[in-house]
């Protein structure tokens, strides 16, 4: 334990603070709420959790169609318990119309690029270096850096590093300094860049997505187009976007990740990899968009009607590898790939509960469970003491050796295997030390037994030990075969209890066969225990010993003769 320096216990939501969230599974189709699912639906939630650096969340089935997930304080608690809640399907959809939505400030200064002006289908102007300014279209509606979508090992694009890939250029109607600042309405339309489906006229017309509840609403169909809102407001505003039809599904991505690029400067970037199905339509989608003018060369990442990112496709990527790029911080390519890698799942979930523990409540429970702990210890150790006298301090010794092992591998196991100590798992651990006192009672009554027929103590301890060794393995056995089936048909913290009486029985063995036993042996030898002190707990007088019988046995050898035929 301290080789590895895992010193203490890894404490479970009710003992150390956190969230426990309960995500109900819902479809259209009963059927598709099966094991398999469940399951699959399970093992993305918890590699999205820990994904955000929080190791020691749980996640875990319970029922039919409930997940249960708990998450523990510090680290990126309310992230992850964010992205929990983020369950739709993942997809990924071509951009047809970005504009800007929920504006409240006046259009930016400057002259804006022809793809500003409104103008659906505007020819792109060449592409060129340098600094944007602020009405270019490489800022793509206020984005300070444009992200790109490449091959995988590709230079980063203009778009990628920041630099314009268009000039400004004079528009018709471009609005002067001193006007007076445009409705949120007119604004948002003059800044609209792409064409709107005419199907979607009205409902892109409508949204806006600077209220919660229209960002969170669900999508249409996937064979259609849709409209949707971005995820982060960008200057003080939400894009509202018109997609196409679903192109790749994020079942798809087989493997996303966050790097660094130091070559080429990009800084942070994810790299995706696609299956073999993702190949084919990820490779044929992008090489269609690769051809398009901005904003309809951009691939949109879809989650729960959030687009999470939109970059630029500048060329075809063959292969189903590649990279996107855009100046992220480590969190946001860290975000981006978590939703990438982890967010296809196979049903839809809704937060039926949500429990939210404070530290406080937490370190007050835990010492309650300290204190009865503590309680019942000092009452196993004053029943030795009164009623063993000498031979308490064995089981006393023996307790003392047992919670050493249990801390110990406790805390091992916390690193190990993600093993929690909660408030069940400590009600565990003081009832095995009746479990572990239980056997030191076999075995000090077997060597009783034996001292009350007149043997002495050295073969007294020698003869009992058979017979409360056979006892204390068939109750122990007992014991650890109601926690294992306890551990089998239980969920959620039950399973802590059955866990910890389980491990708590299997040391008891440990316990009594390597400790007790030997111990007891050596202090046989000892004139305190082996002339039967009456404070050793083994006083023949004070047990009813019969030496007499004993006695006149040894001295009638024919009686014993006879006995033995």
């Amino acid at each position: 334990m301290f080789g590895t320096g895992t010193t203490k216990p890894r404490l479970g939501i009710d003992l150390a603070g956190g969230t426990s969230i309960t995500l109900t599974a819902k479809s259209t189709d009963p059927k598709a709420i099966t094991k398999s699912n469940m399951d699959i639906a399970t093992g993305i939630i918890e590699r999205r959790v820990n994904g955000m650096g929080v190791s020691e969340a749980e996640v875990q089935t319970q029922g039919d169609n409930t997940i249960i997930v708990n998450i523990p304080k510090g680290g990126n608690q309310q992230n992850a318990a964010d992205q929990v809640g983020t369950t739709a399907k993942l997809f990924f959809r071509p951009v047809l119309a970005v504009a800007p939505s929920g504006v409240t400030a006046p259009a930016p200064t400057g002259t804006p690029s022809a793809a500003a002006t409104g103008t659906p289908g505007a020819t792109p102007p060449a592409a060129t270096t340098g600094t944007p300014s602020p009405g270019a279209s490489a800022t793509k509606q206020g984005r300070p850096e444009s992200e790109a979508l490449a091959a995988e090992g590709a230079s980063p694009t203009a778009a990628a590093t920041g630099a314009s890939t268009a000039p400004t250029a004079p528009a018709t109607g471009a609005p002067s300094a001193a006007a007076t600042p445009p409705s949120a309405a007119d604004l948002s339309a003059a800044m609209t860049q792409g064409t709107v489906p005419p199907e979607l006229s009205a409902a892109f017309a409508a949204l806006d997505c600077s209220k919660p509840e229209v960002r969170t609403a669900q999508t249409g169909p996937d064979d259609k187009a849709v409209v949707a809102c971005s995820q982060k407001p960008e200057n003080g505003y939400y894009e509202k976007l018109a997609l196409g039809p679903v192109a790749v599904k994020g079942s798809d991505v087989s493997k996303a990740q966050p790097t660094l690029d130091t070559q080429t400067g990009a800084g942070w970037q994810v790299q995706l990899q696609f299956n073999g199905n993702g190949t084919d339509d990820f490779t044929k989608v992008t090489g269609q968009l690769a051809t398009q003018a901005p904003p309809n060369n951009q691939f949109a990442i879809v989650l729960d009607n959030q687009v999470v990112s939109h970059p630029e496709v500048k060329n075809a990527i063959p292969g189903g590898s590649a990279v996107i790029t855009g100046r992220f911080t480590q969190a946001e390519a860290q975000d981006l790939s978590n939703v990438l890698g982890y967010g296809a799942l196979p049903l839809e979930f809704v937060k039926s509960d949500i429990t939210t523990v404070s530290p406080a409540l937490g370190s007050d429970q835990l010492k309650a469970g300290l204190v009865a702990g503590a309680i019942g210890m000092l009452l196993v150790v004053a029943y030795s003491l009164v009623y063993y006298r000498g031979l308490g301090l064995v089981s006393i010794a023996g307790l003392l050796v047992s919670a050493a092992l249990t801390y110990s591998i406790m805390s091992l196991l916390g690193n190990a295997i993600g093993f929690a100590l909660n408030l069940p798992a400590v009600c565990g651990a003081i009832v095995a030390i009746g479990i572990t006192a239980d056997s030191f009672i076999v075995y000090f009554e077997r060597i009783r037994d034996e001292v009350r027929e007149g043997a002495p103590l050295r073969p007294a301890v020698q003869r009992a030990w058979p017979r409360a060794r056979r006892t204390i393995l068939v109750s122990d056995f007992v014991s650890f075969l109601c926690a294992a089936v306890l551990y089998v048909v239980s969920v959620g913290k039950v399973q802590g209890f059955a866990f910890t009486l389980g491990l708590t029985t299997a040391l008891d063995v440990v316990v009594i066969f390597l400790f007790t036993k030997p111990l007891i042996t050596l202090l046989a030898r000892r004139k305190f225990f082996l002339n039967g002190h009456p404070w050793s707990g083994l006083d023949p007088k004070r047990l009813g010993a019969r030496p007499p019988l004993r006695s006149s046995r040894r001295r009638n050898p024919s009686s014993a003769a006879v006995k033995e035929a």
